[in-house]
């Protein structure tokens, strides 16, 4: 039961701050062993960084086209064990289990390229996991083969691509973080949306809306939380808003917690940014196809062709591009994707592209960026951030998640540890908090 007017209770077991994936993985977990919470959300919806809003797309010969679209998160990573896909089909939603495009040759690109660029990659990854087993923690790019190398004109697509997977460029990526990234290699997509999915699981659980923290009280045997709707008492806490957020004291911690601060500012969120574009005659394109952009900088674009078959492009940007463009406004994204796409298909491809949406999680006020990448040196930085900083306040989301940071999925197994953790502070029996098997 979702509110925005309801008024806050006094007293609660359990505050959750943040309607995100963990938030409501958290949140559901401690009311199935029946511990009383409460979900404190800033935004005025359910999903936090899962976010699916729906255009109308009308066809040239008659009729449209219902098109939701995902403007964060959009694809259930590692979906042979993660626990959302199988939530989402219990949950009556649609799991397409379509080859992601990066797997596919991209479209207009030589044979021979895909096999050169392909080597670079794997070369570099090889690298810099060499480089996490002996304990190293550097700039990732310090793996880059030399620039004037065969394998090193391909070192600005390969920063283009750390855009998407970090949201930042490797030089500003810990090579030991990145290496620790785990993904088995199979991807599926929710039909409806993966933030309709989130938004859809989290309706049952008790939620307050347009209810910004600014403060958690230490100082007394309850922690007090402070929003802009008054305060809640609280004998635990699960945070689980974003690390930009907690760095810039946003929600300030009172008394002070400078190592958990510290620990965020290790870990920010980078940038990476959607825009959807319908296109005329799309039986030009493959269905879910991809495209890429130039192949010497990072400042370009990945293009998703026909998700789903839909008569759509999905323009995909990250880091030092999607940042620059932010700032000059939503319709930056769309005259860089057409200007792009021009020069790869011709003048006349300008009159086909009709601009649908754009994602700008830099510019909103309670994500400030897309997900978080390890800065160098600051691989342990995750570990120090989900460690309570006392028995009671604990943090979670996608910062914290060891091998499945920056995904949907690694954000809700981190809910469900600190909804465990609460409990087990409060002294709720472990067993009552362990998912049943019909809901994992």
């Amino acid at each position: 039961m979702t509110h925005s007017s309801a008024p806050l209770p006094t007293e609660i077991d359990v505050a959750v701050i943040g309607a995100g994936s963990a938030g409501i993985a958290a949140a559901r977990r401690l009311a199935k062993a029946g511990v009383s919470v409460i979900v404190l959300e800033a935004r005025d919806r359910i999903g936090g960084r899962a976010h699916t809003v729906h255009r109308r797309l009308v066809q040239h010969r008659g009729g449209s086209l219902d098109l939701p679209l995902d403007m964060g998160c959009g694809w259930l990573h590692s979906a042979d064990e993660n626990r959302l896909t199988d939530a989402a089909r219990n949950a009556g939603f649609t799991v397409d289990e379509t080859p992601p495009p990066w797997n596919q040759a991209p479209f207009g690109m030589a044979t021979d390229e895909r096999a050169g660029f392909r080597a670079a990659f794997d070369a570099f990854d090889e690298r810099v996991e060499a480089a996490a087993a002996r304990g190293e923690d550097r700039p990732a790019s310090d793996f880059f083969a030399p620039a004037d190398s065969a394998e090193g004109r391909w070192n600005g697509r390969m920063d283009a691509i750390s855009g998407a997977l970090n949201g930042a460029k490797f030089a500003e990526v810990s090579s030991a973080d990145y290496d620790a990234y785990r993904d088995t290699g199979v991807n599926f997509r929710v039909v409806e949306g993966y933030g309709a999915l989130i938004s859809a699981l989290g309706r049952a659980a008790p939620v307050v809306l347009d209810c910004p923290v600014a403060r958690i009280d230490r100082s007394g045997p309850l922690l007090k939380i402070e929003t802009v709707r008054g305060a809640v008492l609280a004998k635990a806490v699960v945070l689980t808003v974003p690390t930009n957020l907690i760095a810039s004291e946003a929600v300030r911690f009172d008394p002070p917690l400078p190592e958990t601060v510290e620990a965020a500012a290790g870990l920010p969120l980078g940038l990476a940014s959607k825009v959807h574009m319908a296109v005329e005659t799309p039986g030009d394109f493959p269905n879910d196809g991809q495209l890429w952009g130039r192949t010497d900088t990072a400042q370009t674009g990945g293009y998703h062709l026909r998700p789903f078959g839909r008569p759509i492009l999905e323009g995909y940007y990250g880091g030092d591009l999607a940042w620059g463009l932010e700032a000059e406004g939503e319709g930056a994204f769309f005259d860089f994707a057409v200007s792009e796409l021009v020069a790869l298909l011709g003048s006349d491809f300008r009159k086909r592209l009709t601009p649908l949406t754009t994602s700008m999680w830099g510019a909103e006020t309670w994500s400030r960026g897309a997900y978080s990448h390890a800065l160098p040196g600051h691989a342990g930085d995750r570990a120090r951030l989900k460690h309570p900083a006392e028995s009671r306040l604990f943090i979670a989301g996608e910062a914290t998640a060891p091998a499945f940071y920056g995904t949907c999925h690694g954000a809700w197994m981190e809910g469900e540890r600190a909804a465990l953790q609460a409990m087990a502070a409060l002294g709720v029996d472990r067993w009552l908090s362990e998912p049943r098997e019909e809901e994992r």
